[in-house]
């Protein structure tokens, strides 16, 4: 299963979370951060619908795939 850790850091002059290389919007308080941040881990394991996607990799080939709505990762918050 997949895990996803949201880490809760200085930026931009206040506070954000980040995951992977990614930040979210700068919060003015830390606490903020982690509220939001907690928020987003929750919403993100909310179980979806099956569907069918399409994407197009770096090489330029498609590809037709089923995601499962219930295959939703792990999340954790920290800092």
């Amino acid at each position: 299963m997949t895990e996803v850790t949201y880490h809760i850091v200085e930026h931009d002059g206040g506070f954000a979370y980040k995951v992977g290389d990614v930040f979210s919007e700068t919060f003015l308080s830390r606490d903020a951060a982690l509220q939001a941040a907690q928020a987003a881990a929750a919403e993100q394991q909310v179980p979806g619908s099956t569907e069918g996607i399409r994407y197009q990799d770096g090489a330029g080939s498609w590809h037709d795939e089923t995601a499962r709505g219930n295959d939703r990762p792990v999340t954790k918050v920290e800092g």
